[in-house]
């Protein structure tokens, strides 16, 4: 069958090579193993994520259905229509009541669902979370890389896109997301130690994930700080919110970008120069990873899931834990940098 996860370079480069998104991933070796055997028990993974129908989250969707048609599971991906703590809670709720065997999740308040995971975990239901370093309810955590990192290589390419000086914000689909918090924390940290004469104007901006918030709110700041001259994006609609901002107010050349981002959705205000830079990780990958996890679980091989272990998928080949954390979280080398020189080589 056609693959629908498409391949990744890790990266930790100012610019990753080129990567041939619509080249097929060849499913990984534990996963051959799964669907050619027969008597393998199926299992019902749910996927709860952040808001449904926005681009991040519909690619993520592709690599869900990809572990379906890959291994005979049951695997589907469901999330509210809005970015909303409650309605999320909701769902998960309904998934107990469904009795699922599992769930994967990408919180958006980590605070919101720790009672209601910790409930479906008391029911017997595994729970992989992602997003959410600091997820207590949950049997293992899996990041996509070390979020500091990630938020320090934002914070090196916007200052040196605005010379290593002026006013900034940062922004954050919410203020208790675990995972976006720390790339901030990361950013700041290195843009205090290598462009200290760079000033960030405001606290962290919540946008819930949507570009008309991240429009309206950076908007507002523009105003406030007209010579506000960057803006770091935590999640993915920024990138779209911020360039259209750039790109009406003629703003090309003096407010500068660097955030995470999809090439199917800046990829305009790339192309244009509106913004210079977006990062990301395949949320289909994770997807497909997340449920891997989940099945070894179920299946009794809790013991080889910790550091090291090589899910066969890009980024996830060699998971490692940091330091001092719980040896539940888990970490990948997923990330990838784009501008408009390799936009090309991404389809999503």
């Amino acid at each position: 069958m056609k693959k629908l996860l498409s391949s990744l370079i890790v990266a930790a480069s100012l610019v990753a090579g080129p990567a041939m998104a619509a080249d097929p991933v060849p499913t990984p070796d534990a996963v051959k193993a799964l669907k050619s055997d027969a008597t393998k028990k199926k299992y019902t993974i749910a996927t709860v994520v952040k808001v449904d129908g926005i681009a991040w989250f519909d690619r993520m969707r592709d690599g869900v259905k990809q572990f379906a048609a890959d291994t005979g599971h049951d695997t589907w991906m469901v999330g509210p229509s809005q970015a909303d703590a409650a309605a999320q809670v909701q769902l998960v709720e309904n998934l107990i009541a469904q009795g699922v065997d599992a769930i994967t999740i990408v919180p958006f308040s980590v605070e919101a669902v720790e009672p209601v995971l910790k409930k479906a975990r008391d029911r017997g239901i595994v729970v992989i979370a992602h997003e959410a370093s600091n997820i207590q309810s949950a049997d293992y955590v899996l990041e996509a890389f070390d979020n500091f990192a990630y938020g320090a290589k934002l914070m090196e390419v916007l200052g040196k896109s605005m010379g290593g000086e002026g006013k900034y914000v940062c922004t954050v689909g919410s203020l208790t997301s675990k995972s976006q918090n720390e790339w901030i924390d990361g950013a700041v940290a290195y843009q205090k130690e290598h462009f200290p004469k760079m000033q960030m104007v405001t606290n962290r901006l919540e946008t819930y994930d949507d570009a008309n918030t991240d429009y309206n709110k950076l908007k507002e700041v523009l105003t406030t700080y007209p010579d506000l001259k960057g803006v770091l994006g935590g999640p993915m609609p920024t990138s779209a919110g911020a360039g259209r901002l750039v790109a009406e107010r003629g703003l090309k050349g003096k407010l500068f970008f660097s955030g995470t981002g999809l090439v199917s959705v800046a990829g305009q205000y790339l192309a244009q120069g509106d913004i210079q830079y977006i990062q990301f990780w395949d949320p289909a990958v994770a997807g497909y990873a997340m449920n891997m996890l989940a099945v070894m679980a179920l299946d009794g091989k809790k013991d080889q899931i910790k550091a090291g272990l090589n899910l066969g998928l890009p980024g996830y080949t060699a998971l490692t834990t940091p330091q001092g954390a719980k040896a539940n979280l888990l970490y990948g080398q997923g990330w990838v940098g784009v501008t408009k020189e390799n936009m090309d080589a991404y389809d999503f």
